[in-house]
């Protein structure tokens, strides 16, 4: 049978002296081959030295789609603030021109990072491309995704859930008398969009009731794509609407406003995150507050523990969310 430093060897083309000297830490072995021997003792399952392991794990990727939300800079500083407390450097990367997630991740490899954490992005999109998240299960990098992730990809997930939150903006606006309630998310392949539309029709189905196809409104996110989508449900009747963040649905309020309405005497709106300054908003916005210390928190401990080394529970991990009323939600309008 043959020894590690033999296998190890033969994967990369080197020598079995070069390989012990990487482990040993001795010089005279450049740059390039020591990481590519480090490399092929995590995909052939080796652990590496204690003194090797240390020099990586200092470092934890978190990828990000946007920071234009405000709630992608809360969530970095919780997920930061906790990796410190533990000993860890977060390298943040956002979508740049011309560098996406798969250049962020092939950077993060050349990095030795310990481990990565996604929020949103290609992994919570059942269409994207998702090659780059199997080269880090091939290269051994614990990873953890959070809010409503691509199930097949089988790495630990850490979630608001989408239906109670749809449930309580849902049972918020029909106590207010509302009937003719609308839906604003993310596109088609967006699994949180996806989850939050089960949940909406979900909650007609259990008044009897079925909302009308121009009542689902699907979009980009951003403020243009609730104003535009919140234009096409108000042209179908609507007097409420549920969007699937914050930005959609001060779109939707812009939306109101312009065509002459009042909000929330016309049109009540309700948002998603409970984004920083969201309530300093004319009128303050109805949302969903999202568990954002928790759930930053909860994915530093499970992938914290996959870098340790401990158990992994395969079940996602759901928290729940907070209805926030303030001034953009009101009785339904009398129409006679």
């Amino acid at each position: 049978m043959k020894s590690k430093l033999s296998l190890v060897a033969q994967k990369v083309g080197v020598s079995e002296a070069t390989v012990s000297r990487v482990l040993n830490g001795r010089p005279g072995v450049g740059a390039a081959t020591r990481d590519a021997v480090l490399t092929a003792l995590d995909v052939l399952g080796y652990e590496r030295p204690t003194r090797l392991r240390g020099e990586r794990a200092r470092l934890i990727g978190l990828v990000l789609p946007e920071l234009q939300n405000p709630i992608f800079p809360a969530l970095a500083e919780v997920v930061g603030g906790a990796l410190a407390q533990r000993g860890f450097t977060p390298l943040l990367c956002t979508r740049t021109a011309g560098v996406g997630e798969a250049g962020h991740v092939s950077m993060l490899l050349d990095q030795q990072v310990s481990g990565v954490v996604f929020a949103g992005g290609q992994c919570a999109q059942a269409d994207g491309s998702h090659e780059h998240f199997g080269q880090l299960r091939e290269r051994g990098v614990p990873v953890v995704l959070l809010n409503a992730s691509v199930e097949r990809l089988g790495f630990p997930q850490v979630s608001t859930d989408d239906a109670v939150a749809v449930a309580q903006a849902f049972g918020h606006l029909a106590t207010l008398g509302h009937e003719r309630i609308g839906l604003v998310v993310g596109p088609e392949d967006h699994v949180p969009s996806r989850r939050k539309l089960a949940s909406f029709l979900r909650q007609y189905a259990l008044r009897d009731r079925v909302p009308r196809p121009e009542w689902v409104a699907h979009t980009l996110f951003g403020l243009e794509g609730g104003h535009a989508a919140a234009g096409r449900l108000l042209a179908a009747g609507v007097t409420g609407v549920i969007c699937a963040s914050d930005p959609l649905a001060l779109g939707a309020v812009r939306a109101a406003l312009r065509a002459g309405l009042d909000v929330p005497g016309d049109l009540s709106v309700i948002g998603f995150d409970d984004s920083v300054f969201i309530n300093c908003t004319r009128p303050p916005l109805t949302t969903v507050r999202q568990p954002i210390e928790a759930l930053g928190r909860a994915a530093v401990e499970l992938l914290v523990g996959r870098i340790e080394g401990g158990p992994t529970s395969p079940a996602e991990l759901l928290f729940e969310p907070e209805l926030v009323v303030r001034g953009s939600t009101g009785p339904a309008p009398h129409r006679g």
